[in-house]
């Protein structure tokens, strides 16, 4: 537990969370919801920075910390990244939700409201993000070689970039659809909470099991890429053809790499 006294891992894991927050705070200032091109391409971006973080921050590092295995040293990544895509896979059956632009419920059947189901989408979308941060900063905290804390910190700035843009997209259509402003604000803002909250739990059960961090790094990047190609990719296709989604996906693919490359 003393690693996570560390006022850096704080720092980590709160940016994020703060990046969510801002943009649930548009609520406040803009009287619209934004426009599905918009919101195509925000959802592009983040696709593009959650791919990049992936490889550059979670899967590279997850092979590096197995180069004693030599010709295996993919064995962790592998496993790890399977792990992942099928943990969201089961989370994505076991908990009712709707995606945005969908009138479709996914999961058990329930009475729970539809804002309700939309935010649940949200959190599903969310824990890999913070099981992501936590795993870098325990891999940090651990010192593995392979992980700077600049490098830490940028991942936390790239996934902070990308949440601030969704923390409006869940906020803004709660309020176009008659929930009130401040409720819209704490919706968006409670979507966002997991994210931190991943990162803690990752980080404890890091500190136990030290030499499960490359499963860990590869299991949240296999995580974050099932709520890409599942909702994301999707989500910024949908309507009438435009290359915005995937030109913004270049974007935010870029941003990230550079943010990874330059800082770590």
């Amino acid at each position: 537990m003393s690693e996570l006294l560390n006022i850096s891992i704080w720092q980590g894991l709160l940016i994020p969370f703060a990046g969510t927050t801002l943009g649930a705070a548009c609520v406040f200032f803009m009287k619209k919801e934004l426009n599905q091109l918009v919101q195509r391409s925000l959802t592009g971006f983040a696709a593009g920075v959650m791919v990049a973080a992936s490889i550059w921050s979670l899967l590279i590092p997850a092979m590096e910390q197995s180069a004693d295995m030599g010709s295996f040293a993919f064995i962790p990544a592998v496993a790890g990244f399977w792990l992942g895509i099928l943990f969201l896979l089961l989370l994505d059956h076991i908990t009712p939700h709707i995606h945005m632009y969908s009138q479709e419920q996914e999961g058990p059947r329930c009475s729970f409201s539809k804002t309700l189901m939309l935010v649940l989408a949200v959190i599903i979308h969310n824990i890999p993000e913070g099981m992501a941060v936590g795993v870098v900063y325990a891999s940090w905290q651990a010192g593995v070689s392979e992980i700077s804390l600049a490098a830490a910190t940028a991942l936390s700035i790239g996934i902070a970039i990308q949440n601030f843009p969704e923390g409006a997209i869940v906020s803004m259509p709660l309020k176009s659809a008659g929930i009130s402003t401040s409720k819209a604000f704490g919706w968006g803002v409670f979507s966002g909470a997991v994210e931190p909250l991943a990162g803690i739990l990752t980080i404890i059960f890091a500190s136990l099991v030290i030499p499960v961090l490359p499963y860990m790094l590869s299991f949240a990047a296999g995580a974050m890429l099932y709520v890409v190609v599942e909702e994301l990719i999707p989500e910024m296709s949908t309507g009438t053809h435009s290359d915005m989604g995937t030109i913004m996906f270049a974007v935010g693919f870029s941003l990230m790499m550079t943010l990874d490359v330059a800082l770590g």
